[in-house]
């Protein structure tokens, strides 16, 4: 029997990257998915699989106290995975106000709903960024830097962080929070990202557009790996090792936008569309990349799958996505 068979399961953001892969993944081990969806997005994979008729749908925000402290009571959440979050970083540029409402209203909200329901819930996963960290002088990333978000998106990401740590150094809450790399996968719908973009552009004939210069680096992490991080994280909680503790997952390959798009073009033989270099990129670190040694030693945990082989099934899923052959 899984660990999650019977469970209770509360997944904030399931239309997401990460939320769709989690609730399938959730559904495949026994658990019983409760899923707050904001907007519904037809071609996400919580729908195209049909998870929504597997799950509980709860329709709502983030931003909605009352919501968020009935859902957990009345379902009887025993485990959370707040993965809801406005996570572009252009959106946040534009209109910090909804970014911080979404990501840092929602978090405490969420948070001190799970403390109100403190006898039920017992393990809570909060997804920060390597964004949170800022631009550190120092690289990679350890969970000891200082979290130093500057820009909108980072500081929400910061301040979810600091909030969720508050939370278990104040209440004895079960938190751990996650601090994963950029990632990516079957059922991203954020055309803005350089994976999803450069893929949809190839698949029409057309030059992929890079909005920076090219040289940024950043790390990828396949989406099939960061739901084994999170599920694995909750399994240990029980651990004092591991709770209250944040942890980095990374393949600790870092690579940049050129990198990614020409991996991407060799996977889809069109190097003869070389990309549209628009160096229009503002409010971005040039360099980010983190260390996952803390994961490997305490957690055991290491990504499965390789680069290569990630885009290869992504790219994948985007030709049947957009008809392609």
């Amino acid at each position: 029997m899984s660990f999650w068979t019977d469970k209770n399961v509360l997944v904030t953001g399931a239309t997401g990257l990460l939320g769709s892969h989690m609730v399938e993944e959730l559904l495949a081990r026994g658990a019983a998915p409760v899923c707050l969806v904001r907007d519904g997005v037809p071609r996400s994979l919580f729908h195209g699989r049909g998870l929504d008729r597997r799950c509980v749908s709860v329709q709502g925000q983030l931003e909605d106290y009352a919501l968020l402290e009935r859902v957990i009571n009345e379902h009887e959440i025993e485990a959370v995975f707040h993965l809801g979050a406005q996570t572009i970083v252009g959106t946040a540029g534009r209109n910090p106000l909804s970014t911080w409402e979404a990501n840092v209203r929602g978090s405490y909200n969420l948070l001190e709903a799970c403390r109100r329901n403190e006898r039920k819930v017992r393990r809570i996963v909060v997804a920060s960024s390597d964004k949170a960290y800022g631009d550190q002088p120092v690289l990679p990333y350890t969970e000891e830097s200082r979290l130093e978000g500057r820009f909108p998106y980072d500081c929400s990401k910061s301040c979810t962080d600091l909030i969720a740590r508050c939370y278990f150094d104040s209440y004895q809450l079960p938190v751990c929070v996650t601090r994963c790399g950029n990632l990516f996968g079957p059922g991203d719908l954020n055309w803005n990202r350089i994976i999803p973009g450069t893929v949809r552009s190839v698949v029409r004939g057309e030059r992929p557009l890079v909005r920076s210069d090219g040289t940024f680096v950043r790390d990828y992490v396949y989406v099939g790996d960061a739901v084994a991080a999170y599920l694995e994280l909750a399994e240990q909680m029980d651990r004092p090792e591991v709770v209250g503790e944040a942890f980095n997952f990374s393949d600790e390959r870092p690579q940049s936008v050129l990198d990614i798009v020409d991996r991407v073009l060799g996977h889809m033989d069109a190097r003869h569309l070389p990309p549209v270099i628009l160096g229009e990129a503002s409010r971005e670190i040039r360099e980010q990349f983190l260390s996952s040694e803390k994961a490997r030693r305490v957690l055991g945990w290491r990504p499965r799958h390789g680069l290569d082989e990630g885009l290869q099934r992504t790219i994948a899923w985007y030709r049947e996505l957009l008809g392609a052959t």
